[in-house]
C-alpha cells in the first residue's frame, strides 16, 4: 500500500527538524510549514538540496515534491538569507568546530582557552619513517599520516600513559565523521522528574514513563576537562602547608589561577595556580568545617582584576609520621582509597557551581574545569599532591542530592531510595565476579572509583611568578589561631622589612592586595583599579602613579599611628605567641614525643601493688579504730559519772536514763561529739585552775 504521507527532515543552522507533507504537496505549501516550523514570518530563507548549496527548491503551486523526487526520509537543507544570519560559510565547517548554538539558547561566550582551542587542527603530525614508509618526500602512509587527537593507541604509548583524551578530543571525535556531528548535543543528566506532565498526580501518587527519569549506569568517563594541575612555584604550596606544620590541623584553600594550553596532550587544557585564598574554616586533626566568607564575592572581583579566577580548591589530609625524620603516613593508595565519598561530593557541589560553558549543551554548560587538589603522604612518605576531578554523572547525582556517603567506610557511596518526598532513579555500576564475568550491580553501595577522575599535578622546572616573594611575607588571612593577624602593625611591619627600591615588588602580593581592598579602616576596593592594573600588567609606572595618590598617603599615616598606639601592647603579643608557641609544642610531644614529658608507664604495676598495700593497711587501721573507739566508750561512761558526782552536769544522767533503748544510738552520737569537744578544749581549761565549771 502506497505511503499518503511522507516525512522530510530539513537541517539549519539552529538544529533538524521532521515536517510531515503529502506525496502530492505543492511546493509553496511546503516551504510555509518549513517557515512555520523554523519561525520565520516572510521569506528569509532558501532551501537546497544539497549542502553545497545547489539544487534551490523554489515556492510554485504548480510543482509538488513527488515531481521534485522529494521522497520519505530525505534531507534538505536551509540556510537564512539575512545578513545576521551569517550563513555564507561552509555548514561543514561550523559544525565541525562546534560553534552551532543549540536552539532557545542565547548567545555564549565560552572560555578564551575553549575559543583557542576549537581554530586548532589538533592533529597529531609524525615524521616519516625511514623503515617503514616506501614513498617519496611530499607522499603520506599509514605510518606517518597525521593522527587524530583522540586516537587511544597514540595516547597509551605515552610516557606516562594517558588513561583520559582531552575534552576537545572527545569533541573532535563527536564531530567527526561524514556526518560531521550535526547530531551531536551533549546533555546533561537529570536525576528529577519532569516537570509538566498533566496525565497523572504528582509523585509519589503517581509517575510516568514520559516524566520519569531514566536509571544511570556508572561508567569510567572517557575525558576530562582539564589534563594537567601545574603551581608556578614551591614556595606557593609551602605556605600553605605551614598551617599544618605549625598546629597539626587539617587546611583548606581556594585555587586562583588561568587555564591555559597544555601541549603534552592534544589539545590539552592545564589549570595553572598563582595565588591560594584560604577562607575562614575550622580545622581539626580529622576533620573541616568552612564557615561563611563574607568577603567571597571581593576576592573574586579582585582576583578578576588581577587576570586569575577560582580554578579549584585545596586540602590537606596529613599525619605525622616520624617529626625527627619530617616524615607523613601513607594512607591513600590502591589498598583504601584515593578521595572519600563524603569529598566526592564536595567536589561535585564545587564543580556544579562552577560548570564549563559550552555552546554544544542544550543548556549552554557541560561538566566543569574546576579541580580538586589533595595534600596527602606518597609511597615515600612525603608530602604529595594528587590533582582530581568527579564524572558529570556524579555532578548530576551530587546536584539532585542522590548520593550520600558511607559512616564506616569512606571508599563507599550509597545511591539514596527514593521516598515520598523524592523520586531517585536507579544507580547501576558494572563489576566483574569471581568467576570473571561482567555483572550489573545496584549502587548501594557504590565504590567512588567509577567517579573519580586523576589529573597530574606538576611544579615547573622553572619557576613562574605572578606575585612577588618575600623573606618576610605579608601574613595569610584568617590565620588569627597562629598568632598571624592582617592589621596596619603588620603592614608596618612588612614595608619596614621591605626596602626594595621598586614599589611594584614590594606591593605585588596577593594577600596584602586583598588586605588593602577588605580592610575595615579604610578598605581601597573603588579606587584601587590602577594597582590591580599594574600589578597584572607588570608596569612599573602605574604602580608609582598610584603611589603618589592620597589612598597610599593614608595608608602610611594609618601604619604609623598604628605603631605608636601598639607600642604597649608587644609585650602581650609576643606572650600570646610564645604561649602559642608552648602549647603546640606540647601538644606534639605527647602526640608523637610522649616518653620525654610523661613517667615510664613500666613502672605502672609496682605503683598499683604499692597501692593495693596502702589500702589495705588504711583497712587495718580503720578496724583498729573502731576497736578503740569501743574501749573508750567505758572511759567515757566513767567520766560522765564523775563529772556527776562533782555536780557539774546534773541534768544529764536522769536525761540518759529516761531515754528507751531504742533511742540511745541516737542520743548518744551528740553527745559523743560534745565530750570530744570538750575533751579537747580541757587541757588548756584546768591550766589556771579554775574549779568554777
Amino acid at each position: 500500500m502506497a505511503r499518503s504521507s511522507v516525512i522530510i527532515r530539513v537541517q539549519s543552522p539552529e538544529g533538524v527538524k521532521r515536517i510531515t507533507a503529502a506525496k502530492r504537496e505543492t511546493v509553496a505549501t511546503f516551504l510555509k510549514k518549513v517557515a512555520k516550523e523554523f519561525g520565520f514570518r516572510n521569506n528569509g530563507f532558501s532551501v537546497y538540496v544539497n549542502r553545497n548549496r545547489t539544487g534551490e527548491i523554489t515556492a510554485s503551486q504548480n510543482k509538488s515534491l513527488h515531481l521534485l523526487k522529494i521522497k520519505h526520509g530525505d534531507m534538505l537543507f536551509l540556510f537564512p538569507s539575512s545578513p545576521a544570519g551569517s550563513s555564507s560559510e561552509n555548514m561543514d565547517t561550523s559544525i565541525s568546530q562546534g560553534l552551532l548554538r543549540p536552539l532557545g539558547v542565547p548567545h555564549l561566550v565560552e572560555d578564551e582557552i575553549d575559543q583557542y582551542l576549537i581554530k586548532q587542527d589538533g592533529k597529531i603530525y609524525r615524521n616519516r619513517d625511514q623503515q617503514l614508509c616506501r614513498h617519496g618526500p611530499l607522499g603520506k602512509c599509514v605510518h606517518c599520516v597525521p593522527l587524530e587527537p583522540f586516537d587511544e593507541d597514540y595516547l597509551n604509548h605515552l610516557e606516562p600513559p594517558v588513561k583520559h583524551m582531552s575534552f576537545h578530543a572527545y569533541i573532535r571525535k563527536l564531530t567527526g565523521g561524514a556526518d560531521k556531528g550535526k547530531f551531536v548535543a551533549l546533555e546533561n543528566i537529570s536525576c528529577k522528574i519532569k516537570s509538566g506532565c498533566e496525565g497523572h498526580p504528582p509523585w509519589p501518587e503517581g509517575i510516568c514513563t514520559k516524566c520519569q527519569p531514566s536509571a544511570i549506569t556508572l561508567n569510567r568517563q572517557k575525558y576530562r576537562h582539564v589534563d594537567n594541575i601545574m603551581f608556578e612555584n614551591h614556595t606557593l604550596a609551602d605556605r600553605f602547608l605551614d598551617f599544618w606544620r605549625k598546629t597539626g590541623n587539617q587546611h583548606f584553600g581556594y585555587l586562583y589561577g588561568r587555564y591555559t594550553e597544555h601541549k603534552d596532550i592534544p589539545l590539552g587544557i592545564r589549570a595553572e595556580v598563582a595565588a591560594i585564598y584560604e577562607p575562614p574554616q575550622i580545622g581539626t586533626q580529622n576533620s573541616l568545617e568552612l564557615l561563611e566568607d563574607p568577603k567571597a564575592e571581593v576576592v573574586d572581583e579582585i582576583a578578576a582584576k588581577l587576570g586569575l579566577r577560582k580554578v579549584g580548591w585545596i586540602f590537606t589530609d596529613l599525619v605525622s609520621e616520624d617529626t625527627r625524620k619530617g616524615t607523613v603516613r601513607y594512607s591513600r593508595n590502591k589498598d583504601t582509597y584515593f578521595l572519600s565519598a563524603e569529598e566526592c561530593i564536595t567536589a561535585g557541589n564545587f564543580q556544579n557551581r562552577h560548570p564549563n560553558i559550552c555552546r554544544l549543551s542544550p543548556d549552554g554548560h557541560f561538566g566543569s574545569k574546576f579541580v580538586t587538589v589533595m595534600a596527602t603522604g606518597g609511597p615515600d612518605n612525603q608530602v604529595h599532591f594528587e590533582g582530581y576531578q568527579v564524572s558529570n554523572q556524579c555532578m548530576a547525582l551530587v546536584r539532585d542530592e542522590c548520593l550520600l556517603p558511607c559512616r564506616d567506610a569512606p571508599e563507599l557511596g550509597y545511591a539514596k531510595e527514593s521516598s515520598s518526598e523524592q523520586y531517585v532513579p536507579d544507580v547501576f555500576y558494572k563489576d566483574i565476579d569471581k568467576f570473571g564475568n561482567e555483572i550489573t550491580q545496584l549502587a548501594r553501595p557504590l565504590p567512588v572509583e567509577y567517579l573519580i577522575i586523576d589529573i597530574t599535578t606538576t611544579f615547573p622546572k622553572d619557576p613562574v611568578y605572578t606575585f612577588s616573594i618575600s623573606q618576610n611575607p605579608f601574613p595569610i588571612e584568617n590565620r588569627d589561631v597562629l598568632g598571624e593577624t592582617q592589621d596596619f602593625h603588620s603592614l608596618a611591619t612588612y614595608l619596614s622589612q621591605n626596602t626594595s627600591s621598586v614599589f611594584l615588588d614590594i606591593i605585588s602580593d596577593f594577600h596584602l592586595l586583598l588586605f588593602l581592598v577588605t580592610n575595615e579602616v579604610m578598605p581601597l576596593q573603588d579606587s584601587i583599579s590602577l594597582l590591580l592594573e599594574a600589578v597584572r600588567t607588570r608596569n612599573e609606572e602605574l604602580a608609582q602613579t598610584w603611589k603618589k595618590s592620597e589612598q597610599w598617603a593614608t595608608i602610611e599615616q594609618l601604619c604609623t599611628e598604628k605603631v605608636s598606639l601598639r607600642g604597649c601592647a608587644n609585650l602581650t603579643v609576643v606572650l600570646d605567641n610564645w604561649k602559642f608557641a608552648i602549647v603546640t609544642e606540647i601538644k606534639n610531644l605527647l602526640l608523637y614525643d610522649h616518653q620525654t614529658v610523661l613517667p615510664d608507664y613500666g613502672r605502672i604495676n609496682s605503683l598499683s601493688e604499692a597501692l593495693d598495700d596502702l589500702y589495705k593497711e588504711f583497712n587495718a587501721l580503720k578496724a583498729r579504730l573502731g576497736e578503740l573507739s569501743t574501749r573508750f566508750e567505758g572511759v567515757e561512761a566513767f567520766m560522765d559519772e564523775m563529772n556527776t558526782s562533782r555536780g557539774q552536769t546534773p541534768a544529764k544522767p536522769p536525761i540518759r536514763a529516761a531515754q528507751p533503748e531504742a533511742d540511745k544510738p541516737v542520743a548518744a552520737t551528740p553527745a559523743k561529739r560534745r565530750r570530744v569537744l570538750i575533751r579537747n578544749n580541757r587541757k588548756p581549761v584546768e591550766q589556771p585552775g579554775d574549779g568554777s565549771q
